[in-house]
């Protein structure tokens, strides 16, 4: 017999709840693992499968695009249909993804694979914080979110080493067999433990929204593909996607006020809380992307160091956020998700104006220093923007909201790798950032994170003006 987990919000944390709380900890971590750990294989795939880097690069491009378009509609699914149910779908489709991505003769196969397996993580990343409402009590919503981000934080940090053990001694199909075992773990805890669901499934087809989501997956489909299409040189063909995303964006929200139960209420957005939280955690993604992009250059042209030791540098920012997640939710359940999304945002200011007047004689010290401060203020306020979305939201929306909450994360992400990126080259003035002088790469770093700096102001206005 299934264990059944109390859902009061003054009883305390159960067994049972515990081991729901592991499932969905595992479930993030999949997600995120499977994000990472491909991108260390990819010139080893290249080699084994004859491709161009352009090529097997669609192996990372088909799993964020699979992501990207379709997390806001299978969050929806879960409210339609159970949550309970639809997870452990998507556990399945992602461990059974993972088995079709190691077998894979071809790379096509591969691909589409991937895109399979992008599917089976766009329902995790989008329950899983759904479920947080329904597992644990309402007064410790901010450690279980603090959680799930230290799972993700986790995955992302170690898929580029895991994935490099691997593939040195058991070969590039290790990279994705390694997630078979676990997923299966995942299922099995998560149908012990999870919830079942409360609400009824829809019968028919006539309360999801099926052309509002094609519309949105089209939409969010040609933006992705503008923003990663050229590696951030803009021609005519990504200004022709941008331009499709903006039509298109449009042509939804037309969509959405003529069906009778839509994808997204458009009123939804009426809310300060919910608007203001998407648009900030659009911009901090936007931010904490620029230093995935400019951190390698700047540490080996501008400080001349060797690939080991930026390894080990960059490794402080997941670190950080690893060891910081969960203290960041017990903080906010104790201090209130709005001041710390403050205290997050504030201190990741801090960091970005330090980087924006750092002079390369400091070295590596000052470089490492703001890079905690703005990873520590990243894990604060991203758990506590989670929090304050999720714990008043209404219990049938919950995965729709879910969605968007990790669908504007993607955006930012997306956005910050190609617009900073951009700002990055143009401020190193160099045609080739890898045979820039250290001063230029310096200059292109201080430029870019002013810019990043002004992101963060604007969304400390976001928060300010919410507030109000």
């Amino acid at each position: 017999m299934k264990p059944t987990i109390a859902l009061v919000d003054s009883a305390p944390q159960t067994p049972s709840v515990r081991w729901a709380l592991v499932s969905l900890s595992l479930a993030m971590l999949l997600s995120s693992l499977g994000t990472s750990i491909a991108n260390v294989g990819l010139p080893t795939l290249a080699q084994v499968f004859n491709a161009t880097f352009q090529e097997v690069q669609w192996i990372v491009i088909a799993y964020l695009l699979a992501i990207t378009t379709l997390i806001v509609s299978v969050g929806r699914l879960g409210d339609l249909f159970g949550r309970r149910r639809l997870l452990l779908g998507g556990i399945g489709v992602f461990t059974v993804a993972s088995a079709l991505c190691a077998w894979a003769p071809t790379l096509g196969m591969l691909i589409g694979a991937r895109a399979l397996q992008g599917l089976g993580a766009a329902i995790m990343m989008a329950l899983t914080m759904a479920f947080v409402g329904e597992t644990v009590a309402k007064a410790k919503t901010g450690s279980a979110m603090g959680l799930l981000g230290t799972m993700s934080a986790i995955g992302t940090a170690m898929g580029p080493s895991l994935g490099g053990l691997l593939i040195t001694g058991f070969g590039w199909r290790a990279l994705f067999l390694v997630t078979v075992p676990l997923g299966l773990m995942t299922l099995l805890l998560a149908h012990l433990y999870l919830p079942a669901d409360r609400q009824k499934p829809a019968t028919g087809s006539a309360r999801f929204d099926t052309w509002g989501t094609l519309v949105l997956a089209l939409t969010l489909a040609a933006y992705a593909l503008a923003m990663t299409l050229g590696r951030g040189h803009f021609g005519l063909f990504n200004m022709g996607l941008l331009l499709a995303a903006g039509v298109g964006m449009g042509l939804f929200a037309f969509v959405e006020t003529r069906v009778a139960s839509p994808l997204i209420r458009l009123a939804m957005f009426r809310n300060p809380v919910l608007s203001g939280s998407l648009a900030m955690s659009t911009l901090v993604a936007t931010v904490m992307m620029a230093t995935l992009v400019v951190g390698p250059f700047y540490l080996a042209h501008g400080l001349g160091l060797e690939a080991v030791v930026v390894g080990l540098v960059l490794a402080v920012g997941p670190c950080v956020a690893a060891l910081t997640g969960v203290p960041a939710g017990r903080i906010a359940d104790r201090f209130g998700a709005g001041r710390m999304t403050i205290a997050g945002l504030i201190a990741m200011a801090v960091g970005c104006l330090t980087l924006s007047v750092l002079p390369l004689t400091v070295g590596i010290g000052g470089y490492v220093a703001p890079m905690v401060l703005i990873t520590l203020g990243y894990a604060v306020f991203q758990t506590a923007n989670n929090t304050s979305v999720m714990t008043d939201v209404a219990p049938d929306q919950r995965g729709v909201v879910s969605g968007m909450l990790n669908l504007s994360r993607n955006l930012g992400l997306i956005t910050g790798a190609s617009a900073l990126g951009a700002v990055f080259a143009l401020a190193s003035q160099a045609a080739d950032i890898a045979t820039a002088q250290p001063e230029a790469v310096a200059h292109g770093m201080r430029v870019t994170f002013a810019v990043a700096l002004g992101l963060i102001v604007a969304a400390l206005g976001v928060v300010l003006a919410a507030k109000r």
